[in-house]
C-alpha cells in the first residue's frame, strides 16, 4: 500500500519553530506525489547579538532536535531532511558526519538530507569548482564553522559574508535586495560558485535568477536541500525557476 498523495515519496523534514522560510520553499519545489511532512523544533525567538547569543541558539536547537525528528518519523516518511543548516556545519566535516549518523540512528536506518552534505553533493555537479564565496545569517562563531566545513572538504572560501541577523525570526527578514547586495560584494572573477546556507535566509528563487545574470553556479542551501532529497531518492523531475540545480541535475 501506499500514500494516497504521497505516492512517490513522502519527506519528513525537521525546522526550527521560527523558521518561515524554508517550508514554502520546498513546497515551491515539489513535484507531483512528493509530500513534505514539516515537524517543528521548539526554540525561542531570543535576539542574537553576538557569538554568545548564538551558542545558545545552538543549545536551544540541540535541545529538541531529536526529539522533534522522532516525531516526525511517526508519519512513515522515505527519508528525514533537516532543514536546518548551522547544526550540520558544526565541528566540520567530522561533525556533520557523526551528526548524520546519529540522525539515521533516530530515523529508524531511514536515509537522512542534510544542508551539508546537500551542498557539498551539489558543488561537485559543476567540475572544477574550488573556490567559493558563502553568504550566511550567522554571527562570526557560525561563520567559523561553515568556513572549517568547506575547507574540510578542499575547498577555499575566497569570500564570506555574514549578515549577522538579529533573532532566528529576522533572519526571514533579509530582502532579495539586501541578499542581492551580498552577492554582489562577496562575487569577484577568481570565485567559481557562489553559496549560501541558513535555510531561514529565503534566496532559493534568488540565486536561480543571480546565476543567469553572473555565468557560475548559485547554490541556496534549501534548494540543494530539496534537490539532494529528491535526487537520492529516485525522483529525477526537472523543476523550474530555482536554478540550474534542480533545472539540469
Amino acid at each position: 500500500m501506499v500514500d494516497s498523495l504521497g505516492f512517490r515519496l513522502k519527506l519528513g523534514i525537521i525546522a526550527p519553530s521560527t523558521n518561515t522560510s524554508v517550508q514554502p520553499e520546498m513546497e515551491g519545489m515539489r513535484p507531483y506525489g512528493v509530500t513534505n511532512h514539516f515537524g517543528r523544533l521548539y526554540i525561542p525567538d531570543d535576539p542574537i547579538r553576538n557569538d554568545e547569543d548564538f551558542n545558545r541558539l545552538m543549545v536551544n536547537i540541540r535541545a529538541t532536535m531529536e526529539d522533534t525528528a522522532r516525531s516526525v518519523m511517526t508519519c512513515q516518511p522515505q527519508r528525514l531532511v533537516l532543514g536546518m543548516s548551522s547544526e550540520t556545519f558544526w565541528d566540520g566535516l567530522d561533525g556533520s558526519e557523526r551528526l548524520a549518523a546519529r540522525m539515521r540512528e533516530i530515523a529508524g536506518g531511514a536515509p537522512v538530507t542534510m544542508g551539508s552534505d546537500a551542498v557539498r553533493a551539489a558543488l561537485a555537479k559543476y567540475p572544477g569548482v574550488r573556490r567559493i564565496a558563502v553568504i550566511t545569517p550567522y554571527m562570526p562563531v557560525g561563520d567559523e564553522q561553515v568556513r572549517r566545513f568547506f575547507t574540510d572538504c578542499g575547498f577555499e572560501i575566497v569570500a564570506l559574508k555574514g549578515l549577522k541577523c538579529g533573532s532566528p525570526v529576522e533572519i526571514a527578514y533579509v530582502s532579495e535586495k539586501q541578499l542581492r547586495d551580498a552577492i554582489n560584494e562577496v562575487n569577484d572573477p577568481s570565485v567559481d560558485a557562489i553559496v549560501q546556507v541558513g535555510t531561514n535566509l529565503a534566496m532559493a528563487r534568488l540565486a536561480g535568477v543571480a546565476e543567469f545574470w553572473l555565468d557560475k553556479p548559485v547554490i541556496a542551501i534549501n534548494t540543494a536541500i530539496y534537490w539532494h532529497a529528491l535526487r537520492e531518492s529516485g525522483i529525477a523531475d526537472r523543476v523550474t525557476g530555482f536554478g540550474s540545480l534542480l533545472l539540469d541535475h
